[in-house]
């Protein structure tokens, strides 16, 4: 079930070009996603019925899921799942809770300088569907805004072929708190929230993942629209393991990923050919007994790699090379590894650190950066819904400080009224000219 690639002999500074890469955004999928959100930009909600007709079976009679329908969900639940959904957001909202900053106070040359850290007014959150339900990311995109002080959250979760939303999912709404519920999903569903439509208002921030179109589509509206993180895409995960990692923990743990379905990658890196065989054999073995057979070989077949490499420094180098979203160190020393790691969404160290941990309850949101982002982006986090504002007060010595500095760069520039409106602050100009 696993690619065999044997980079054994290739120099670190080669390692990069040796390595495939799935294609995720051709030209058709783009040019795709971009008729699909001019079509909602110019027909709203009109488009939304069409493309649900087109993608869902049909569109509901309204996308607005009622607001007793997620109570119901979460009264029906079952009594397990519903202490471990709490269980879950208690962990994600107390984790983002320390990621809130205290006003910043600055004072140089007599300058003060506050940064003040607001929310956004609305976010709009994604959360995938069809293959599976997921409230794990109802709680990962909702609570991190929750804390984060937006006042307004709405979900966005394409439909079923009956035009319903799973229950389990709108029980995770209902625990966080998210005020709008919208059976939509899909590109559409990100044109309809940076854009709004006659039945859904606009946000002015997009989390959450999604398949290739989503993704793109987020990236096609960024700029009109916040978009929290980077390429949130299909998943993504990397094993480095070596003769004492457990094979079942690392097998299982390179299937976990691939579960989600084909465009994403499920890699095991070792420099122990017997780890690359046993593992690679296991995987075959669980793939085929898993219910979700077909996602997993999908997946691996263009997405799943055995790598076997010279060392352990060649291991960290191909993962930095490929910048996953989960990255597991599954090694006897996994913090020795840790120094070398540049590039990564997630780390987990050692056997008894499963992705899974951080999928559903270790705190830090799974919304991580796919397709290489993670050369320059990180995990969801209060941060991205919310700005700094900056709130600079000067008195007349700071201003009679740093005045002729202002002019002196003003008028290089060739903007003499900058350069004026510092000069006349000052306590000569005003003693010479009181008004």
């Amino acid at each position: 079930m696993l690619n065999r690639l044997d980079l054994r002999g290739v120099p670190l500074a080669d390692l990069g070009a040796s390595l495939p890469r799935p294609v995720v955004d051709g030209d058709a999928p783009v040019e795709a996603v971009r008729d699909i959100i001019a079509a909602v930009r110019a027909e709203g909600d009109a488009a939304l019925r069409r493309f649900a007709d087109q993608f869902d079976g049909g569109a509901p009679a309204q996308f607005r899921v009622d607001d007793e329908a997620l109570t119901r969900a979460w009264d029906g639940l079952a009594p397990g799942l519903r202490d471990a959904l709490r269980v879950a957001h208690d962990s994600i909202e107390a984790f983002h809770r320390t990621q809130r900053r205290s006003p910043e106070h600055h004072e140089y040359a007599g300058m003060v300088v506050e940064g003040i850290q607001q929310p956004v007014d609305r976010a709009g959150c994604y959360v995938p569907g069809g293959r599976a339900a997921y409230p794990s990311t109802v709680l990962m995109t909702a609570v991190p805004a929750k804390v984060a002080g937006v006042s307004e959250v709405c979900l966005c979760v394409p439909p079923a072929a009956d035009g319903a939303i799973a229950d389990v999912t709108l029980a995770a709404a209902h625990l966080a708190g998210v005020d709008e519920v919208y059976a939509v999903g899909g590109a559409q569903a990100v044109a309809a929230m940076a854009y709004g439509t006659e039945e859904i208002p606009a946000v002015d921030v997009i989390a959450g993942p999604g398949n290739v179109y989503v993704a793109i589509a987020k990236r096609e509206v960024a700029g009109d629209v916040g978009v929290a993180a980077a390429f949130a895409g299909p998943s993504e995960i990397v094993v480095i393991a070596d003769a004492t990692a457990p094979v079942p923990f690392a097998a299982i743990d390179v299937v976990v990923q691939a579960e989600h379905g084909p465009g994403g990658l499920a890699w095991l890196i070792t420099w122990d050919d017997a780890v690359a065989a046993a593992v690679t054999e296991e995987v075959g073995r669980i793939a085929l007994a898993s219910p979700r057979h077909d996602d997993i070989a999908a997946t691996l077949a263009e997405g799943g790699y055995a790598v076997v490499v010279d060392s352990p420094e060649a291991a960290v180098e191909v993962a930095n090379r490929i910048a996953p979203e989960h990255l597991q160190l599954m090694v006897d020393d996994p913090r020795a590894l840790l120094s070398g790691v540049r590039h990564a969404g997630a780390v987990f160290c050692g056997p008894l650190s499963p992705a899974s941990v951080g999928d559903y309850v270790a705190g830090p949101s799974h919304v991580l950066p796919t397709n290489g982002t993670a050369r320059f982006a990180g995990a969801l986090t209060v941060d991205d819904f919310c700005k700094d504002i900056h709130v600079i007060t000067l008195d007349q010595d700071a201003i009679d400080g740093v005045a002729e500095a202002v002019a002196a760069i003003a008028d290089a520039e060739g903007l003499p009224a900058h350069a004026q409106s510092a000069r006349m602050r000052t306590s000569a100009t005003r003693a010479d000219d009181p008004t």
